[in-house]
């Protein structure tokens, strides 16, 4: 049990519509993640995979159930996270152009949770920033570039390094490749290789199922709000699961 670093206890998340009715997103979820693991979260678009990271990391209110990160329910009502929990629990988005500052350098997208986070002198900032840059395969010279000068992929990697910047404990990459061309997914795939086999403790949201397979130490397949199947690669991808079999089908068409 001390190598649990989150745990999520029944988790339920609803969305209330105009007409009355109700969405169940996320309705009744349990899972562990443990501490250096790579766990992959795969399923169609609309099973609550997205929605499970979002309330992980704050960006949604539980409607129920427990979010225990290190024993702290962070779901608990009225609860506000601290700023050391907000450094140690970091998010990489889908679409790396919407979460970089059009008007800022990466330098100074980069100085942001430095700043917040990590009070130390403009010289270390720069050092920092550049070991990051390297870190995820780019030159210490993208610092003073603008994200509309650089690629998509690139972009991408700039969002890893970003959240790499507060030394995180736990890392959630949402989709992090989809948005991107096919020709500038190697580079990103590589750097989140390197993250797992450096045990990062990492959650990877994402329908492709073949970079969940071979990255990941454990999978969570989610259907409708639940979930599904769960195990090693091996385990699910062996699976007789009607719902994950059709999904993969239609991937592989």
């Amino acid at each position: 049990m001390d190598n649990v670093i989150l745990e999520i206890k029944d988790l339920k998340k609803y969305f209330p519509l105009a007409n009355g009715k109700t969405v169940k997103a996320v309705d009744g979820v349990s899972m562990k993640l443990f501490k250096g693991e790579t766990l992959g979260l795969v399923g169609e678009s609309g099973c609550g995979k997205s929605t499970i990271a979002y309330t992980v990391v704050g960006m949604y209110g539980a409607t129920d159930g427990e979010v225990l990160y290190k024993g702290t329910n962070l779901a608990a009502k009225g609860y506000k996270r601290t700023l050391e929990q907000k450094g140690e629990i970091q998010i990489v988005f889908q679409d790396p152009g919407s979460s970089l500052n059009s008007r800022r350098t990466i330098e100074k997208s980069m100085e942001v949770p430095l700043d917040i986070h990590d009070k130390m002198p403009k010289e270390k900032k720069q050092e920092r920033i550049e070991s990051l840059l390297e870190m995820v395969g780019l030159p210490k010279e993208y610092k003073n570039k603008m994200p509309r000068n650089i690629g998509g992929g690139e972009r991408q990697l700039v969002s890893v390094a970003r959240a790499l910047a507060t030394n995180p404990e736990l890392i959630i990459l949402d989709e992090p490749t989809s948005a991107l061309d096919p020709e500038l997914t190697g580079e990103v795939l590589k750097v989140i290789r390197s993250l797992a086999e450096a045990k990062m403790t990492m959650v990877i949201v994402t329908h492709e199922m073949e970079f969940a397979k071979n990255i990941s130490d454990r999978i969570i397949f989610m259907d409708q709000g639940v979930i599904a199947v769960e195990g090693t690669p091996e385990e699910v991808f062996h699976s007789d699961h009607v719902r994950m079999n059709e999904f993969l089908g239609k991937l592989n068409r």
